[in-house]
């Protein structure tokens, strides 16, 4: 066996054992909370040796982190989110209509995935003052790429006259946002598809011309 083989095999191994770490967290910090699971616990769910899990995140709040992460790319792949394929597709969209359709649609599958672990992280980061920490400060990674999603909207046919690409930005970061989500679909019992075409429906009278 090559010397590449051998190391595919075990990078392929290695990446199984962190994805096989970061799912058993997610599901003991969801029924038992971050604070009462401790690394034994997600050992012992994940099948494999504590000193495992130390070896690849170091501590708790690091394998806290890549759960976030994953969650809001929805894989392991260090790809940003401006750079993923459906935000791309969804920029190069040929009218405004089209790109807030597409745009809206990635946006809610990620928030479907990401609502689970909101309170979570909520509830962690105020346990753990140094959670917060963990993330880059400066400008909310969330407004930025609805600022670049905004800006492509208002140079594309279809795009409401006078529309600014800093007023777009703002209803798409307010309406987009995980808390509505939440305020409809948690808490109203909204479906996420029904949230979904509310929020393209609410998006578009304010940046698009004509009826969506």
């Amino acid at each position: 066996m090559s010397t590449v083989k051998r190391l595919d095999k075990r990078t392929e191994r290695s990446r199984q054992t962190r994805a096989k770490i970061v799912a058993a967290a997610r599901e003991l910090f969801l029924e038992h909370g971050y604070g009462a699971t401790n690394l034994q616990d997600v050992a012992d769910r994940a099948g494999v040796a504590v000193q495992t899990i130390y070896f690849v995140f170091r501590n708790k709040r690091a394998l806290l982190k890549e759960l976030v992460d994953t969650t809001i790319a929805g894989d392991d792949e260090p790809i940003a989110t401006m750079d993923r394929p459906w935000f791309r597709e969804a920029c190069a969209a040929a009218t405004a209509a089209d790109q807030l359709r597409q745009h809206v649609h990635g946006t809610r599958l990620i928030l479907d995935r990401v609502a689970p672990i909101a309170k979570l992280l909520e509830t962690a980061a105020a346990n753990d003052p140094e959670i917060a920490t963990m993330w880059p400060t400066g400008e909310d990674p969330r407004f930025t790429v609805q600022t670049a999603a905004a800006q492509a909207l208002v140079a594309k046919p279809g795009a409401r006259p006078g529309l600014s690409a800093a007023m777009a930005a703002d209803l798409l970061y307010c309406l987009l946002s995980p808390d509505l989500y939440l305020v409809f679909v948690r808490d109203r019992g909204w479906s996420p598809v029904e949230w979904e075409a509310w929020a393209y429906g609410t998006l578009h009278t304010q940046l698009c011309e004509g009826v969506g």
